[in-house]
């Protein structure tokens, strides 16, 4: 495979999916890059919530025959639910491009060993994390303290850059566009 996929990982409130989203925009008429939409046992209305990622929604029961069918590049489950990036990726790494995807940090390891793969982790401070994850309203005081203490280390030996989001919106999604065209 020519291409690479470069995943973006990082603590809950590190502002991957706003991250994301600015490069998504920014990269928009760039063929080069893929970003993949993530497959998710989460109802679709969700979709229409800020702050909640835009997925391709399926049933427990849909998602496990995907999964018993090989739609899935890589599959996990994680808070409940389960994720899926569909195999469709494989075409676009085939092809040369960069494929951008959100992955957890349990399926690194298996996603260095199966395709090329650079690792944006996005960083901020722990109280700017706290407050981002206050900010959203989803979670109690205890909840968010229990979601910030879980942060799970990389694997050893993959390609990582750091990408602080520790300021504003743009300037995270500015130092995040500079490592995706690094």
């Amino acid at each position: 495979m020519a291409g690479r996929l470069v995943t973006v990982v990082g603590a809950s409130g590190a502002g991957k999916d706003t991250l994301m989203g600015a490069a998504r925009a920014a990269l928009a008429g760039d063929a080069r890059f893929v970003f993949a939409r993530r497959v998710i046992t989460r109802p679709a209305e969700t979709n229409l919530h800020p702050g909640i990622e835009e997925h391709i929604p399926m049933t427990e029961a849909e998602f496990a025959a995907a999964r018993e069918s090989g739609a899935f590049a890589l599959h996990w489950p994680a808070h409940g639910l389960h994720y899926g990036i569909p195999r469709g990726i494989e075409a676009d790494l085939a092809a040369g491009r960069v494929v951008v995807a959100n992955l957890s940090r349990a399926v690194l390891a298996e996603a260095a060993a199966r395709y090329p793969l650079r690792v944006l982790l996005v960083t901020a401070p722990r109280e700017v994390l706290a407050a981002r994850l206050a900010a959203r309203g989803r979670e109690s005081v205890a909840e968010i303290a229990l979601r910030l203490s879980r942060e799970a280390p990389l694997p050893e030996g993959l390609d990582v850059v750091e990408v602080a989001n520790d300021s504003t919106a743009e300037e995270g999604a500015a130092r995040l566009l500079a490592a995706l065209r690094g």
